[in-house]
């Protein structure tokens, strides 16, 4: 049963309303269709008010929501057939990031990580919340530099509040993947499903396409932590966003992102098996486009790409 926010209630209580004509509809046989379709009527007008004038702290509330898609659910509805790799070749395995290698409607074979997150409490303690380790990284990178030398496209999944501030390689290992993200020798591309804070994120982010979901946001810092450096208050997490920008039509306007993917009304995880076909469609429809540029051309735009963002401009 999918939980509501506080800004959702009354979209909840109004679907509760419904779905109580409903059985009583069905249980005294009295027609009392003309106050459905009242009802009906009025749910769908609210939820288009709700949903259509979202602030950048209920987005990412959306964004936080544990029945999003993970990694691992997008793995699952994108390929016919997957093949999951452990480990980084020299510490261990970091069950916050996943990846491996798959094969999408039979012919397309790519390589995908992404970090993973739970869907309770249990497995959020095993996956770190999504918060990887400097050998979930070099993990990540190591399934990159296979896809390389077989020229199999990549493909990057981004869902953290950032790396585990406690692992000490962790920013070596993601200055490492910037480096060697940005000269690899495949196409790649990554999408923001949820949240994608600081370099936790980035170190899965230099891709030649960048896509962000509508109601994810892609940022240096999470809003609790800018909250509490920009105004010395941990409860202005919602004027930190605000002031932030924390948004995905941000994020597009920036140049950072190319394309912003539509979610279904509520957010992914109202209807997680459409939002995935959205995702897999794009992917395949990426992978065509990204396939028929020369492997030069391409890494000279990734690297101009990164370039520009960000670029001083006056006197």
């Amino acid at each position: 049963m999918l939980s509501y926010l506080d800004f959702e209630k009354p979209i909840g209580e109004l679907k509760a309303k419904i779905d109580d004509l409903k059985k009583f509809m069905q249980s005294s046989g009295l027609d009392l269709s003309e106050e459905l379709i009242k009802l009906e009527d009025k749910l769908e007008a609210l939820t288009s008010e709700v949903y259509g004038n979202l602030t950048p702290w209920q987005r990412i509330q959306l964004a936080r929501q544990a029945a999003r898609p993970t990694t691992l659910d997008y793995i699952q509805g994108v390929c016919s057939e997957f093949v999951e790799m452990y480990g980084d070749r020299a510490t261990g395995d970091d069950p916050a990031m996943v990846g491996g290698v798959g094969l999408i409607d039979g012919h397309y074979p790519v390589t995908i990580v992404g970090h993973q997150k739970g869907k309770n409490t249990k497995e959020n303690i095993y996956r770190r919340f999504g918060m990887a380790r400097g050998e979930g990284y070099r993990k990540a990178l190591r399934l990159m530099k296979q896809a390389e030398k077989f020229h199999r496209p990549v493909v990057c999944f981004i869902d953290t509040q950032g790396a585990d501030p406690m692992s000490d390689s962790v920013s070596q290992a993601i200055a490492s993947n910037l480096r060697e993200m940005s000269g690899l020798r495949t196409s790649t591309m990554c999408f923001v499903t949820g949240e994608g804070a600081s370099g936790g994120a980035i170190g899965l982010g230099i891709t030649d396409r960048v896509f962000i979901l509508e109601n994810a946001w892609y940022s240096v810092i999470s809003p609790e932590s800018a909250s509490s450096i920009l105004y010395r208050d941990n409860t202005q997490k919602e004027r930190a966003a605000e002031e932030l920008r924390m948004s995905a039509s941000t994020v597009l306007e920036l140049g950072i992102a190319d394309g912003i993917i539509l979610e279904p009304d509520g957010g992914a995880h109202n209807d997680p098996t459409h939002m995935v076909a959205t995702v897999k469609d794009k992917i395949i429809e990426t992978l065509e486009e990204l396939l028929s540029i020369p492997m030069p051309e391409l890494i000279q735009k990734r690297q101009e790409k990164y370039r520009s963002i960000g670029e001083f401009i006056g006197g």
